[in-house]
């Protein structure tokens, strides 16, 4: 790829992980030839090599759910055949409550789908992803390197990088929940930290998941097991997010494997029998990150640096994508008649038509954990009747499938 001068730096990305790679990527295929995109990343990336698409899944590899809107929008850039190596099919997912009798299960067979969504493994969406951008003509991805700073010019922005500085329309802040640039250029956030952290995994079960999701709500939160594509090391792998007591977390974080899995098991149950294998254990805090304001003239904040959200569901980069693909949109049609990218009417349309998704999705993955948490007698027999209805009414079932999956954006972006 060619180096951008500073004229031609249309659209700088400041982050070059999923998220700022996916973007750049539809950027690359929805606006005009003349437009160029600048990626850059502060950590050194791979090159692209002959051996790209040969993934083999490893068994500590981690893992991102992608929703049925996003794996059709991957479809549609033409990545699926090169993820497939690193994907699994949900087909089903399991929803219960420790100790109480209401339950659901949901299934793609109902939705008329391939699956109500995939879980990939980050290496092969990564290499994928990047691979992509590298055949990308007008894409220049600048690694490591970092944005030190930006500021409003006549033209758009003012990008300092480490060693100089670029003019683009647009500035995408891209760089994660805990962005310095976004701090850095005065962009307000609110967080709301859940007391809580999660314990992630990789494990091997007795039993085959058969291509079944498990979201089970206990009484220190939710506990998810996510199906995964067989290793040469395990066959029946499955990805563990389990939301714990910061304390408890970090002592199932050093636990020996015989105790972890007899916790895990109590806390879980035996539907797909014994724990094999444990992998590599890691914990983290829990916290709902959100930008109070995701646009200005020439900036948008994107990803987890516009809104980081509690693992409950795997909304986090789902959402993100779908703003992704509402942002490409919005650039797209303001090209077509003449407007600038940092237009700051085209960003604020942006954000006005992606506020009530947001919104929705972010109120679920907030209020679910807390809502089956409350000990109230009569509020824990309402959960339960609400989960035995979900599994009676199909209408209801399908509305809940439906949100979750981002179908409402997917519909929107076909016109």
């Amino acid at each position: 790829m060619d180096a951008v001068s500073a004229a031609e730096s249309h659209i700088l990305i400041a982050g070059g992980g999923m998220v700022g790679l996916s973007l750049a990527l539809l950027l690359h295929e929805q606006l005009p030839v003349e437009t160029r995109i600048t990626v850059v990343e502060g950590r050194a990336l791979p090159a692209p090599t002959a051996s790209q698409n040969d993934y083999h899944p490893s068994f500590d590899a981690r893992s991102t759910a992608l929703s049925y809107s996003t794996a059709t929008l991957y479809q549609e850039l033409g990545l699926w055949t090169s993820l497939l190596p690193g994907l699994a099919p949900i087909d089903q997912i399991h929803v219960s409550r420790r100790g109480r009798f209401g339950s659901s299960l949901l299934s793609s067979a109902e939705q008329g789908w391939d699956a109500l969504g995939w879980v990939v493994e980050n290496p092969c969406l990564g290499r994928t992803l990047l691979a992509a951008v590298h055949a990308c003509s007008r894409v220049t991805l600048r690694c490591p390197d970092r944005v030190t700073d930006a500021v409003p010019s006549r033209s758009g922005v003012r990008v300092r990088l480490t060693e100089e500085e670029l003019e683009a329309d647009l500035l995408v802040i891209a760089d994660g929940a805990e962005s310095t640039l976004r701090e850095k250029m005065g962009f307000l956030t609110q967080r709301k930290s859940y007391g809580q952290s999660a314990l992630i995994a990789n494990l091997a079960f007795e039993k085959d998941h058969g291509g079944c999701a498990y979201e089970r709500f206990t009484a220190t939160g939710p506990l998810a097991l996510l199906p995964l594509p067989p290793s040469e090391q395990a066959a029946h792998r499955m990805a563990l997010v389990w939301t714990l007591e910061p304390s408890d977390a970090a002592a199932m974080e050093i636990a020996e494997e015989a105790a972890f899995s007899h916790s895990l098991l109590d806390a879980f149950g035996y539907r797909l029998g014994r724990v094999e294998r444990v992998g590599d254990r890691h914990s983290y805090p829990l916290a709902l990150t959100e930008a109070v304001e995701q646009v200005r003239r020439g900036c948008v904040v994107l990803g987890n640096a516009a809104h980081a959200l509690h693992p409950v569901a795997g909304q986090g980069f789902n959402l993100a994508l779908r703003d992704a693909a509402a942002l490409s949109q919005a650039l797209a049609n303001a090209a077509e008649i003449g407007a600038v990218a940092g237009d700051t009417t085209v960003l604020m349309q942006y954000a006005e038509n992606r506020q009530r998704d947001q919104a929705q999705t972010i109120a679920a993955s907030d209020g679910l954990p807390a809502m089956f948490m409350v000990n109230d007698p009569l509020l824990s027999l309402g959960r339960d009747l609400a989960l035995s209805g979900m599994d009676m009414f199909p209408l209801l079932r399908r509305e809940f499938v439906q949100q979750a999956a981002g179908m409402a954006a997917l519909e929107a972006r076909h016109g």
